[in-house]
């Protein structure tokens, strides 16, 4: 079996740390490297019932998208929630590791995991990481379907591949209006609106999408109107847990590692009902 700091040093080569945001907290949180792994779980949310799932699990490191810490602690007390997750976490000697916006930059990453989820071919990334030279990291994609979609069409694909929430998928935009091109980018979207005009595309599928900078973007723009399509954060990145666990599953093969690689099917998006206005346009 590997020792943890072996597979954090494979997943580090996946998603560099220093690919990350300044303001991002990724890397691991807390175990022993030297402990050894066995068995590996991968979600979106550093969240409690995440945590016991690896503990029923039996898992020896626990790999997430989203930091546990991302601006900072002054104590672990298991008196408040993350708390205790750190506190189940070091007793049931349960490692904890982040790959956030390094994931995201990454060549594949969380945008193109997203991507394959809705059968879309990428072309590009949205975002451009000037450090590459192949031009294929970055922030975002922007792809192509395989035959043209309108927006309800391409709107009910999203519903139908990414995971079930409460949400589902926000449309503002013509119906009717035929999709070619689509830009995406798994989490929160709205800061990427002049990239998505610059792209020329026909939609733009993200999550986290705020009233006055949407409404103000479709107004902007009406004379060449694209359709924003909103899901539910976690919807948009679990895709690359899957992503992810095939890339360490290929890592560990290589390496007679013999690791049990697991996904999380729990669905940790805070929404969790949802009841339609009446008369409500769908």
């Amino acid at each position: 079996m590997p020792r943890l700091s072996e597979v954090i040093a494979a997943l580090d080569a996946l998603w560099p740390p220093a690919s990350a945001e300044d303001w991002d907290a990724v890397g691991t949180v807390c175990g022993d490297p030297d402990q050894e792994v066995s068995r590996v779980l991968f979600a979106v949310d550093p969240v409690q019932e995440i945590v016991d799932e690896a503990v029923k699990l039996d898992a020896d490191l626990l790999v997430t998208h989203h930091p546990l810490y991302l601006r900072g602690t002054t104590t672990v007390a298991a008196s408040n929630f993350k708390g205790r997750v750190v506190h189940t976490l070091i007793k049931n000697d349960i490692a904890l590791h982040v790959a956030h916006t390094n994931a995201d930059r990454a060549d594949p990453g969380v945008s193109d995991a997203l991507a394959g989820a809705l059968d879309l071919r990428v072309v590009r990334p949205l975002v451009p990481d000037p450090t590459d030279a192949d031009g294929r990291r970055g922030l975002g994609r922007v792809c192509e379907l395989d035959h043209p979609l309108t927006v309800r069409e391409f709107a009910a694909r999203a519903a139908e591949r990414l995971p079930a929430t409460a949400q589902g998928i926000r449309v503002a935009g013509d119906p009717e209006a035929l999709v070619r091109t689509v830009a995406v980018s798994g989490g929160s979207g709205d800061s990427l609106f002049a990239d998505v005009r610059a792209a020329g595309v026909d939609a733009f599928l993200t999550a986290d999408l705020r009233h006055h900078p949407a409404a103000e973007f479709i107004a902007a723009h009406a004379d060449s109107p694209l359709a924003l399509l909103d899901a539910a954060h976690w919807a948009t990145e679990w895709p690359w847990c899957e992503l992810a666990a095939a890339q360490l599953d290929e890592i560990s093969d290589r390496h007679g590692w013999d690791l049990r690689v697991h996904v999380s099917k729990t669905v940790t998006d805070p929404w969790n009902s949802h009841s339609p206005s009446p008369g409500a346009p769908n």
